[in-house]
């Protein structure tokens, strides 16, 4: 794989799309936690407040377990969160609470602090796509979608 700033467009044509993805993802995801760590949380305790929010993911705002929780978080949790230990700084925060049946359940002040962290994601939004017009991210998440679709995959 070229690493140079200055290939060509077919050198460009001919990278592996999975390793050119690999790397956006990898470069992506640890932008993202470095700017929430920043703010004093993580993308795993903010993926918790969301799964357990009504007025989020959660259709019905009732409590779940862990194992409820990282079913519910399957296809974006990474092998390194600790869900459990996340609950429990969340816990510790007041944001959430854990009924006798082991179920999380979000507070209200959990429900406030979810909001406020939810203002971070523009930001970071605007930083990943500088440069970069929406047309062309429109276009490169098309490409990306037919190639989930060749490779028999379900694009979102």
């Amino acid at each position: 794989m070229t690493t140079n700033q200055q290939i060509t467009d077919a050198q460009l044509a001919a990278q592996p799309a999975a390793y050119v993805t690999g790397l956006a993802y990898e470069a992506l995801i640890a932008y993202t936690r470095a700017k929430q760590a920043e703010k004093g949380y993580t993308q795993p305790q903010f993926w918790l407040l969301r799964n357990l929010s009504k007025n989020d993911i959660s259709p019905d705002g009732e409590g779940m377990t862990l194992a409820e929780l990282r079913a519910a978080m399957a296809s974006y949790i990474r092998p390194e969160d600790d869900l459990a230990a996340e609950a429990e700084v969340l816990i510790g925060r007041g944001w959430l609470t854990r009924d006798p049946e082991d179920r999380l359940w979000l507070t209200e002040e959990g429900e406030q602090a979810r909001v406020e962290l939810r203002r971070n994601a523009p930001a970071i939004r605007a930083a990943l796509h500088e440069g970069i017009d929406d047309a062309d991210y429109v276009t490169t998440v098309k490409v990306l979608q037919q190639m989930i679709r060749n490779a028999g995959g379900t694009a979102a």
